[in-house]
This record gives structure tokens, sequence and C-alpha cells, in this order.
């Protein structure tokens, strides 16, 4: 996801996607540790994408006070 597409969410969106995210970061885990996945840059990929969300959750916080 590009910060471009994210700037365009609300944030009930950015919160939801966090949780979503989180989740499917979880569960790729813990199938590449029974069995390694094809291509384990998900993993990389997937942490990459919930921090670009919680940052600008986290600007949106600070802009609001």
């Amino acid at each position: 996801m590009k910060n471009s597409e994210i700037r365009e969410l609300t944030t009930q969106e950015i919160a939801e996607k966090i949780e979503a995210e989180k989740s499917a970061l979880t569960r790729m885990k813990l199938n590449h540790a029974i069995s390694p996945m094809e291509n384990p840059l998900q993993i990389k990929d997937a942490r990459r994408n919930i921090a670009r969300l919680m940052t600008e959750l986290h600007q949106r916080q600070l802009t609001e006070k």
C-alpha cells in the first residue's frame, strides 16, 4: 500500500486496516514457522505496511491536538 493511498483513507479505515494487517502478519508468521513460505519477503512487506499505517494514524492524532 502506498502512502498516497493511505492518506485517502479515513481514520477509522486506517485503524481497521491496522488490525487486519496485524492478524494477517501473525498468520503468516505461524504458517512460515510450520512450513516455509514460497516468498518470505511478504512478512517484511506486511510489517512495513503496518508501520506506514501507524505513522499516518499518529500524524493525524497529533494534528487533532
